[in-house]
Formats: C-alpha cells, structure tokens, sequence
C-alpha cells in the first residue's frame, strides 16, 4: 500500500468517531406537558419552530425528549424527574405552570423554559419579570389579567344586557385563585352580581352546569385550565345542552363549538418558548434572559353557535374579531 493511501485511510477511520462523537453529543431537551400529545400537536409544532429560528432542528442538530401528562397533574412529578434522569440540557415545560412547578421541584441546576401563566413571581417561580435569577424564566400567557376583557365581550354579545355572572374554574390549578380575583374585580366593576362554580374532574361538570342554569346565571366565564382545554369538546356541548352564553380562554374552545374566546394566540407563546430555549442551548443563562410577555391575542367568535343560540352578534363585534367560524 503507498504511503499516501495508508494516510488518507488512517484519516478517514479516525474522522468516523469523531463525526459519530459529535452526534452523540447533540444536546437534548426536555419537553413537559400535562396536555395529551394528540392536541398539542399544533404548539409542539410552534415551538419547534421557535427552535428553528435558533438554528435548531429536531434529529438534526438537537433531540427532543416528550414527556405529556394526559392532563393527570399529579404524573407530573414523576415524568420531569424521569426527563432530570436523562441528563437533558433544557427542560421546557408547558400545559400550564404546574407544569414549571414540577420541573422546578425536580432540578435546580438545569434551565427551565416555561410558557403559561399570568404571574410567575406570585407563584415563586422567579424572583422577578425582569431578572428571573435562578434556573428559569419563560413565556406568560397572562390568561388571569384578560378575564376582564371576556367578560366586556361577553356584555356585548348579550344586546339585552346581562344581571349576572359566573365563573368556572379548577380549583386544583395553581393560578385559580389569581383567577377568581381577576373575576371578582371584573365583576364588581361592572355592577355585575356574580357566582363562582368549581371542577376539578370532567364527570363534575354535568351537574355543575346544571346549577347554574337553574341559578339563571347571565353568562359564563370559563377559566383558563389545561384540565379544561383537555375535554373542551365535552364543556363545550354541555354549556350548550344547557343554553348558557359562555366565552373561554382559548380559540380551542371556539373551534369545539363555544361561542367566543379571547385571549393569547398560544402557537405564538410556544413559539417564543423555542426561541428560548434556542438561545438557553446557545449559552444564554436563564437568570438573565427576563420572562416574555405575549404580544397578540386574538378574539375568535362562533356564528354558527349564535345563531343556534338565538344570539344576535353586534356587526361591531364581528368586525373586531381575528376569526369567525360559520
């Protein structure tokens, strides 16, 4: 064999470990969720994509560890303790900030990336919106501080006006009492006599709504609840079965059949979530990097449930609305 040959195979066995060393290393993430997989699709999609803006792509570049719940909180724990156990770079968590809490319960030491939430500081995740300190920061969704505004919109698609109002809620969820505040405050400013009714399981529901229709209850303000958002298609037919005007968090609901939601365009805080993380793997440290607050929110309304409602929508309202489902 010449010389030159025995060199340039020398050099090719010994690049293969290093190539195949450099892939071994490619860091991983963990992704937390108390939803189901099935219908975050479309955010697990966003974040990625945030990832992307960073130069990062799943099974290229970076490996992505998912870990979901189900909506079944109390999994949590196990299921961030078991993403710690793998050794990943970044946990990030989502599905609300219970997820957060668990992932904070289970490291110290590696970055935490939350989106969700409405007060961060509150809850004693970071020490601050500006400088977080620690091991995480993240993406508010501020779902507590808009419950005024649904409730504004809720008085507009009632032309008759409204007396009464109610709020659904989980009391299991770690924002819930934020969120009666908000409603309460919201309340009151109207001139608006209110009650609170509270669900933490879905066979729950039934007779929770019931007793509000048989209260008369004007209207209906359901709380922002991963638990909720879960089994949307079952509280949206029953909020209807019952007759109640109701308006939610999320678009979700909207496209499930319930008559309006307004709030943040959640694709867009999961996005942000990856581009967090993108920089957290690029060297950023999350005590530095100060929590995002989201930038669009959006007002879907469902003409086709109006119309079955009897509900005539203000042209108005119709014209301000980001979406309209017929």
């Amino acid at each position: 064999m010449h010389r030159r040959e025995f060199i340039t195979l020398l050099g090719g066995a010994a690049a293969w470990p290093l190539s195949a060393g450099a892939q071994s290393v490619a860091p991983t993430i963990g992704f937390l969720n108390s939803r189901s997989s099935g219908e975050t699709r479309e955010f697990a999609a966003a974040f990625r994509q945030g990832l992307g803006e960073m130069g990062f792509v799943d099974g290229r570049n970076v490996t992505i560890e998912y870990r979901w719940a189900d909506g079944h909180y109390d999994r949590l724990p196990a299921l961030a303790a078991e993403l710690v156990s793998r050794q990943v770079a970044v946990i990030a968590t989502s599905g609300g900030p219970i997820s957060a809490h668990a992932a904070r319960s289970a490291t110290a030491t590696i970055p935490i990336v939350f989106s969700g939430g409405s007060d961060p500081v509150a809850a004693g995740l970071v020490a601050s919106l500006n400088r977080p300190g620690g091991n995480i920061t993240g993406v508010l969704n501020v779902a507590a501080e808009l419950t005024a505004k649904r409730l504004e919109i809720l008085r507009e698609l009632m032309p008759a006006g409204i007396t009464s109002i109610a709020l659904l809620r989980n009391p299991a969820y770690p924002e819930a009492d934020t969120q009666l505040k908000e409603f309460e405050d919201a309340a009151r400013a109207n001139g608006l006599r209110f009650r609170v009714a509270s669900a933490r399981y879905e066979d729950e529901f039934e007779g929770v709504l019931e007793t509000l229709m048989q209260d008369q209850s004007g209207g209906l303000v359901v709380a922002n609840d991963p638990g909720f958002a879960s089994r949307r298609h079952r509280l949206v037919a029953l909020v209807a079965r019952f007759g109640i005007p109701a308006i939610y968090a999320q678009r979700e609901y909207a496209e499930a059949g319930g008559l309006a939601s307004y709030g943040t365009n959640f694709a867009d805080v999961y996005r942000q979530a990856g581009v967090y993380t993108g920089r957290i793997l690029k060297g950023d440290k999350p005590a530095d990097l100060p929590v995002m607050r989201p930038t669009r929110f959006e007002l879907v309304v469902n003409l086709k449930t109006a119309r079955a409602m009897n509900i005539e929508v203000p042209p108005t309202l119709l014209t301000r609305a980001d979406d309209v489902i017929e």
